[in-house]
């Protein structure tokens, strides 16, 4: 397996993006952005940018060309633009694939047939087929929701607003990750090829229950809080309900369905068996976490 030096990021705004960027940069990589014609972004100094079409795959082609990894964190709807990315890392000998997966743990059945992850298992499947034919190797990085962005935005818990959804109850466990966690996980993933070479590798900063994380809340913002519990099963039927309608709302299904993959039962979002050690990745201590929510609730 070839060192990789040079990595193309697809994706390098957004919520995801700054933090593989600046992860990459710190571990020495020759990084080129790839952003849409037309489009400009203010990104560190040092990183190059090529403007792409990505309806095309001669430009995407030619983009790639002597990159030796691509990172993906294109959202998972432009199915076609993942594909075509794909495509033309293979012709342009591209070594290494990282596609957009950054979440659930699709690897698992039961996750892998929910509607919502259906794209990125299209991905997979074009990833796997390309290591046959055309010697491209790829690497899925599961992290479960980001821990930090999805207690600030109130995915995880609404911290400021104290308040969080506990589904079935709040005590099964869960794998979270910091955004620059995955960022680390995603250049670790680039300085290990060949431990890392066509599998998917798990990370996590904690794994914990909804009620333990409330706990932990309640500490760095006391006063009263608002707990609902909610049945995985009713947001899974409601997820289905909604996907049949004529014309559904996305979020009316999408939500229901990313909060089954993690907190429900025998989807594989707590991850017993991590790659932490592998990128030098520590789990948080108690003590560490609550300093981290104390940091959120300001």
């Amino acid at each position: 397996m070839k060192t990789i030096t040079n990595v193309a990021l697809a994706g390098a705004t957004g919520n995801l993006g700054p933090a593989i960027l600046d992860q990459l940069l710190k571990a020495g990589f020759n990084v080129t952005v790839l952003t849409r014609t037309g489009t400009n972004h203010s990104l560190p100094s040092g990183v190059q940018v090529a403007h792409v079409d990505y309806e095309s795959l001669d430009s995407l082609t030619k983009a790639l060309q002597g990159q030796d990894a691509v990172v993906s964190t294109l959202a998972s709807v432009a199915i076609a633009v993942q594909l075509r990315l794909v495509e033309a890392a293979a012709k342009a000998k591209v070594s290494r694939f990282i596609p957009s997966e950054f979440g659930s743990n699709t690897l698992n059945e039961k996750t892998a047939a929910l509607p919502v992850f259906g794209d990125k298992i299209k991905v997979q499947a074009a990833l796997k087929n390309e290591v046959a034919s055309s010697g491209l190797t790829y690497t899925l990085i599961c992290n479960g929701p980001f821990l930090d962005w999805g207690i600030m935005v109130g995915f995880i818990m609404n911290l400021r607003g104290k308040s969080i959804e506990l589904l079935d109850g709040g005590d099964r466990y869960f794998s979270s990750t910091n955004l620059a966690t995955i960022g680390k996980a995603v250049a670790g993933t680039l300085l290990h090829p060949k431990e890392t070479e066509n599998r998917a590798v798990y990370v996590h900063d904690t794994a914990i229950t909804q009620k333990k994380l409330a706990a932990l809340g309640k500490k760095v913002n006391p006063g009263e809080w608002k707990e609902d519990v909610v049945s995985i099963d009713d947001l899974y039927q409601a997820g289905w309900a909604e996907l049949k309608k004529p014309q559904p709302d996305p979020n009316g299904f999408i939500f229901p369905f990313l909060k089954t993959s993690i907190w429900g039962s025998g989807y594989g979002c707590h991850f017993e068996t991590t790659d932490n050690a592998l990128f030098g990745i520590k789990e948080l201590t108690d003590a560490e976490l609550e300093e981290e929510l104390n940091g959120l609730a300001k």
